[in-house]
């Protein structure tokens, strides 16, 4: 099933809180996911480990370079949707990773040091498609913006994405508590209290819009039979 991947070379651009954001919206509509948990920080892992983790979402931690391609691979044929947090740097885990997904998701604050680090995966996913031989499906997802103010720093970001003619989703992700509550309070947005969540419903809203277009852009090769050939290469 389809492989997602998210990844920028700059740490804080809102990529672990994307990937969570899709992996439990997906949960919430009855499939199961697969979660590795490729960012050193391990977030994903933490939250894993707090109460209210959906019974259908799964979070594998101990990754290698070696074992990253046929981890991913045997995960499609269990989980409807798998997903993957990549670390902040150009590795042997990032290269493999990117080559199996089906959809990569460069997270990007307004910034313009979020775009030169999204700038490098996406200079990456070129040369990997050159190796691969294929085309690697990726788009830019604009985080932790404000829903009231635009600035002229994402302004800035949203022209240079524009001029480079990449492919950036209509929907960002807005700054929002609720977000923050997940790592600290674990579960997923439905199951927190609107009455201790700031503007719960909004944030709800927001994520389930973000999934949905991100789950559209996902395209699917006919029965993945690249996997098999990428696992034997490797």
């Amino acid at each position: 099933m389809p492989v997602i991947s998210f990844a920028n070379a700059k740490g804080g651009a809102g990529k672990t809180t994307a990937a969570l954001l899709l992996a439990t919206e997906i949960a919430d509509r009855g499939k199961s996911v697969t979660i590795f948990d490729a960012d050193p920080q391990k977030w994903i892992s933490h939250w894993a480990d707090l109460p209210g983790r959906p019974g259908n979402i799964d979070v594998v931690s101990q990754i290698t370079p070696a074992s990253i391609v046929e981890q991913i691979s045997d995960a499609t044929h269990q989980s409807d949707y798998v997903i993957v947090d990549l670390e902040g740097t150009e590795n042997l885990v990032v290269a493999n990773a990117l080559s199996m997904s089906d959809l990569v998701v460069v997270p990007i604050q307004g910034s313009s040091m979020d775009a030169r680090g999204g700038a490098k995966i996406l200079t990456l996913i070129a040369k990997l498609e050159k190796i691969v031989k294929r085309d690697i499906n990726h788009c830019v997802a604009l985080t932790r913006t404000n829903a009231a103010v635009t600035t002229r720093a994402l302004k800035a970001v949203q022209e240079f994405l524009a001029v480079k003619g990449i492919d950036v989703l209509m929907t960002p992700i807005v700054e929002r508590a609720a977000y923050r509550d997940l790592f600290e309070f674990g579960g997923g947005l439905r199951g927190q209290n609107p009455k201790a969540v700031t503007n719960l419903d909004k944030a709800q809203d927001n994520a389930a819009m973000f999934a949905a277009e991100v789950l559209e852009k996902v395209r699917i090769e006919p029965r993945r039979r690249w996997y098999d050939v990428f696992k034997k290469a490797s």
